[in-house]
């Protein structure tokens, strides 16, 4: 899909060295994805602490389950 933005040159050719991309495009992409995951990744520590553990719980157990 053709998008056009304005980027801040200034940040864009960081963004392209810091990524170690040859394009522009392939690091504005990356960051994309980085982004994404860090925000994903915060959704789950946020879900630290409001399950209850299960010590019992054998997971190589589990595994076998149907074998």
């Amino acid at each position: 899909m053709a998008t056009n933005l304005a980027i801040d040159p200034g940040i864009l050719e960081r963004a392209v060295q810091v990524s170690g991309e040859r394009t522009k495009k392939a690091a504005v992409t990356k960051a994309l994805q980085e982004f994404i995951a860090r925000r994903e990744q915060r959704r789950v520590a946020e879900l630290f602490g409001k399950f209850e553990w299960d010590a019992s719980f054998d997971y190589k157990a589990e595994r076998s389950r149907g074998k």
